[in-house]
């Protein structure tokens, strides 16, 4: 593969057409390396955290109701919270979703999230020497649960369609290579 440096699209202008507090729709007029206009509207979202709580041999999931997709999904731990950094963030996460506390967090890499839709990334962490507690759930997550699996059964549920939410699975994916290289 041959590798561009520098943009190879230009931006010519760039307009919010939609704003929240947890995002921004932004449409730009751009012109390609040939010279032909056009437009690319796209997501733009701040990074967040997903964090692989890892205890014996499983993890612990959440499952909670997805309103664009219209039903419940499994996935790891992850969102925004506010924090001095991306460890601390992960570790709020952790603890409001599950109640969990870790004794040790380990930074795993970032990943892009639909890179051809969103500015969004994630950073990945994995959670282990984990503690019990009562967690601190946002109105949004109120019919959050939490609950452990084995590897085997995580991997069953992946395979089957049961966790479909891409982060976690690319997350799992850069366990896997972790433990792999730890070999």
């Amino acid at each position: 593969m041959t590798e561009v440096e520098g943009p190879v699209i230009r931006t010519i202008s760039s307009k919010v057409v939609y704003a929240n507090a947890w995002m921004t729709v932004r449409e730009d007029e751009i012109e390609r390396p040939d010279g032909s206009p056009g437009l690319y509207g796209y997501v733009d979202k701040p990074d967040f955290v997903l964090v692989i709580p890892m205890e014996g041999d499983g993890f612990h999931l959440v499952e909670e109701y997805r309103y664009p997709i219209g039903r419940r999904t499994c996935s790891f731990p992850q969102g925004v919270a506010v924090a001095r950094d991306r460890e601390e963030e992960a570790r709020t996460e952790l603890a409001e979703e599950t109640g969990l506390t870790a004794d040790r967090l380990e930074w795993l890499g970032r990943l892009d999230n639909a890179h051809g839709t969103t500015s969004q990334g994630f950073h990945v962490f994995v959670a282990t020497g984990l503690t019990p507690g009562p967690a601190r759930r946002e109105a949004s997550e109120q019919d959050m649960t939490h609950r452990w699996v084995s590897r085997a059964e995580l991997e069953r549920m992946i395979h089957d369609g049961r966790i479909g939410d891409a982060c976690s699975i690319a997350a799992y994916a850069l366990l896997l290579l972790r433990e792999r290289t730890a070999k």
